[in-house]
């Protein structure tokens, strides 16, 4: 049985390559603007954080907690109503050293707009060194 039912309507998805320079800008009020007002932001293996708001101020909080974020070799793929993006990112931590480590998205699209954000990546190691 499916949980959520989304009402497409075809408009065009937005540029990919200008939300992740803003992800690697840490630009917390860019990113805000692709979601929906009711959109889902799960980090791996952290719970969900719902509403747009409420993710922006989480993203303010968390782009402080690392020095520095880089996205490199970006692949989207899209489908009828939804998007798959995948890469390798590099955080460098406020000591200077870097984690590099594959990732993959999951991005359940609304009007043009990002319903479901769903981040697969393993930054386990990211605050232990």
């Amino acid at each position: 049985m499916l949980s959520h039912f989304y009402l497409r309507i075809d408009m065009p998805n937005p540029d990919f390559s200008v939300l992740f320079n803003g992800i690697d800008a840490k630009d917390h009020v860019l990113f805000g603007t692709f979601l929906t007002d009711d959109a889902q932001f799960r980090f791996a293996n952290h719970p969900a954080v719902v509403g747009k708001d409420t993710i922006v101020n989480f993203l303010e909080g968390w782009f402080q907690s690392i020095a520095a974020i880089k996205h490199s070799d970006l692949v989207v793929r899209e489908g009828d109503g939804f998007v798959l993006t995948e890469g390798t990112v590099t955080y460098t931590r406020h000591s200077g050293s870097t984690l590099t480590v594959p990732f993959a998205n999951v991005f359940n699209m609304v009007d043009g707009k990002i319903k479901d954000y769903l981040i697969y990546v393993d930054n386990s190691t990211l605050y232990t060194e």
